[in-house]
């Protein structure tokens, strides 16, 4: 039978081990703001960086927010079953009300798969996905993260019909890549008319997703980690 002695030490190293490498773990990732109280401090000190839901802005504006359901590459729910709408921070907001505002003159409106995305929640991903390419390495954090990066599509403000893309969301192939030249013709024009879109409001296009678009100058943005369900902050005075 082994001494009480020897059973407090053997606790003790497993104990400072495993806190150890949770320590190390958490050294790996950025600084994030984890509570709304954090997130408040932020704001006190600048209102640019509140997250505001971007519906409450914009008319038209619908979601179909494709992680809330089984219907996205990871073939599960990483947000929390019935999450219905989602937010950016104000400036973000702002530039995609321009956008759609631009929009509307071609009858169209803004469906929106994604945009603030918890730090855990790209954690999950990278697990599943190490590459760069399309998935946010954590130990820089993303746009999705910082609430500056929408994922969307356009749809016909009378008939509800997404405009032909060429390819779904979250496809990973050559095919969603602005630079995928063997396209028909309606389907270039209407990754054109986006990507003009949302460039000419102040966005940046990614690469290698036709439907991602975020604001320059990640780094004046802190990365967020706060559950949507205590992200309740609806509106702006704008």
């Amino acid at each position: 039978m082994k001494s009480p002695s020897f059973c407090l030490l053997f606790f003790l190293f497993f104990t400072h081990t495993d806190s150890h490498g949770q320590l190390a773990e958490q050294r790996k990732y950025p600084k994030r703001v984890s509570s709304v109280a954090a997130h408040q401090k932020e704001i006190q000190r600048s209102s640019a960086l509140n997250m505001v839901d971007p519906q409450t802005l914009i008319p038209g504006l619908i979601y179909d927010l494709r992680y809330a359901t089984e219907q996205n590459f990871t073939r599960k729910r990483m947000y929390p079953k019935g999450t219905r709408s989602s937010f950016l921070r104000v400036a973000a907001a702002k530039a995609l009300e321009k956008a759609a505002d631009s929009l509307r003159q071609y009858g169209l409106g803004i469906k929106i798969f994604d945009a603030y995305r918890p730090f855990r929640v790209t954690l999950r991903f990278w697990k599943l996905i190490k590459d760069e390419r399309y998935v946010a390495n954590p130990s820089k954090g993303s746009g999705h993260n910082r609430g500056i990066a929408v994922d969307l599509t356009l749809y016909d403000l009378k008939s509800g019909a997404e405009l032909n893309m060429g390819t779904g969301f979250d496809n990973f192939s050559d095919t969603a890549h602005h630079s995928f030249e063997n396209l028909p013709a309606p389907i270039a024009r209407n990754r054109y008319l986006l990507k003009s879109i949302m460039t000419q409001a102040g966005f940046n296009a990614l690469e290698t997703e036709w439907w991602h678009y975020a604001l320059p100058n990640p780094s004046a943005y802190s990365i967020l980690d706060i559950p949507f369900k205590k992200l309740n902050i609806k509106s702006i005075n704008h």
